[in-house]
This record gives structure tokens, C-alpha cells and sequence, in this order.
């Protein structure tokens, strides 16, 4: 018999993670109309960051630090290198970002190996959840996944930034009769996507083992998840993510676990099939 508390802890903390993760991308798309397919690959960036500065000694916390920190201006340096000078040409940024993220895998199995690293969990200790037992570490990576999405909306809906970056992804010509400069919001919204990415390396590292190809599921299941909440919707992608996650856990926990990522990709072409527009349909108007 299935039990039914591990998959209910479970899919809620790989569902905020993909969360996470499927924000960054969808609003890297909705803003900019670009297809980042190196979003996993900062997720191993993240990871590798964090293990990085905990094994030379520092704290974890320190760790976090960096997998905000280098994410992020690694995530820049891809809008600026690649995005920013093709942005006309989507299918370009699509094999340059492919070929940004096959480099830094393949520069991460030569300088870490093929064996998983493990990074120390962010508290310890455990806890009686819904009677079972749970990991401290889990339950404060589900909290402050929540934290960030919320501290996201807080700034899309509350700051000047944010709002430029709203009224950009709502009409790019519009934002521009206004004086909002398009390439500035484009290089906030990568660098924010690429900060989120980075910490669900963390928190993934942290949860389960870091290595070099670990931002390929994520990624895969992200197209999944983008697809089913709507091209270009944040909240889309919240219910999404945890559809799919809820899925994925289900699949993996109850069925076999060697058929981690086909939950996505069923839901995916069904969803294509069936729905092409997703759940909540795109929230932007064309430039």
C-alpha cells in the first residue's frame, strides 16, 4: 500500500521548487518573447555555487548567497551576450542558450566529475508532519520557496521596477510610448529569473544531490508547466507547477521510479492536443 503523507510532503516541496523554476522561465518568455534553454543550466549553476562555497568551509548561508549571486549574473551575461543581440531572431537565442548550457554542463562534469555532490541541508533536525517523518530542511525549503514567489509578486505589483516590467510584458510599444526601456527590463527580468533559478539549485541540492545534468528535468518539466498554466502566465505556472509536481511524485512514488519526467511530457502533448492555450491562456498583448 502506498503511503499517501510521504507523497503529500513530497509534492509539495518539489512543487514549490518547480515553481520556482517555471516563474523565472515564463517570465523571461512573457516579457521578452524569448525561450531561455539555458534556465537549466543555471539551475546547476546555483547548485554548484552553493557546494563551491560550503565545501571550501563557509556556511551554508554563505552558500545561498552565491547561488543567488552567480545565477544571476551568469543568467546577465546570457541576455547580454546572446539574447539581447538576437532578441529579433527567437529561434537564434533558442540554439545559443542550448549551447550555453550544454558548455556549462559539460565545464561542470570535467571540473566536478559524474558523481553527486551533496550540500548540507539549510537547518537540521526533523519533524512530525501529518504522522510521518520529515526533514526539517524540507519544510523550510517549501517556506521560503513561498517566501520568494510571494516577495515576487510584492515587487512586480508594488515598485516602479516591477510595474515597468508588468507594463513591458503587457505591450512592449506601449511601455516605450512611456519612456520604460525595454533592454533595461529585459536585463532586470533575467537577472531575477536566473536568482530564483539559482536558489532551486540550492534548495534541490539541498533536498535531493547536485550534479552536472540536474537542470534538464527541471527544464523539461518546465515547458510542461509554462504550457499548462498558459504561455506567459505567472499564476498559470503556480497551479501548473503543482500539477505537474503532485504528478511527477505520484508517478515516480506509486508506479516506478525510473518513469521520472514522463508525467510532464504526457500532460505536455495533451495539453498541446487538447488545449493549446493552457489553463489561464496568455495574460500579455503583442508588441
Amino acid at each position: 500500500m502506498v503511503a499517501v503523507a510521504p507523497i503529500l510532503v513530497n509534492g509539495l516541496v518539489i512543487s514549490s521548487l518547480y515553481a520556482l523554476v517555471a516563474v523565472g522561465f515564463t517570465m523571461i518568455f512573457g516579457v521578452g518573447g524569448t525561450i531561455n534553454l539555458a534556465h537549466g543550466a543555471v539551475i546547476t549553476v546555483g547548485a554548484f555555487a552553493a557546494y563551491s562555497i560550503t565545501s571550501a568551509g563557509f556556511g551554508v548561508w554563505a552558500g545561498a548567497l552565491a547561488a543567488m549571486v552567480v545565477p544571476a549574473v551568469f543568467s546577465v551575461l546570457l541576455y547580454k551576450g546572446f539574447a539581447e543581440r538576437r532578441r529579433d531572431n527567437v529561434v537564434v537565442v533558442m540554439i545559443l542558450t542550448l549551447l550555453a548550457s550544454i558548455g556549462v554542463e559539460e565545464l561542470v562534469r570535467i571540473v566536478e566529475g559524474t558523481q553527486p555532490r551533496a550540500i548540507p541541508p539549510l537547518v537540521a533536525g526533523t519533524t512530525n508532519l501529518l504522522g510521518t517523518t520529515v526533514q526539517n530542511n524540507l519544510v523550510v525549503v517549501f517556506v521560503l520557496s513561498w517566501v520568494l514567489i510571494g516577495g515576487l509578486f510584492g515587487f512586480i505589483n508594488y515598485t516602479n521596477t516591477g510595474k515597468a516590467i508588468l507594463a513591458t510584458s503587457m505591450s512592449t510599444r506601449g511601455a516605450a510610448l512611456v519612456g520604460i526601456e525595454s533592454d533595461r527590463v529585459n536585463l532586470y527580468t533575467w537577472a531575477i529569473a536566473g536568482l530564483l533559478a539559482g536558489l532551486a539549485g540550492l534548495f534541490l541540492g539541498s533536498y535531493q544531490t547536485a550534479s552536472w545534468a540536474m537542470g534538464r528535468d527541471p527544464l523539461v518539466l518546465s515547458f510542461s508547466i509554462v504550457v499548462l498554466g498558459g504561455l506567459g502566465s505567472i499564476r498559470g505556472s503556480l497551479v501548473a507547477a503543482y500539477v505537474i509536481g503532485f504528478l511527477e511524485v505520484i508517478t515516480t512514488s506509486a508506479v516506478d521510479p525510473r518513469l521520472s519526467g514522463l508525467a510532464g511530457l504526457v500532460v505536455l502533448v495533451a495539453v498541446l492536443l487538447v488545449k493549446p492555450e493552457g489553463l489561464f491562456g496568455r495574460e500579455f498583448t503583442e508588441a
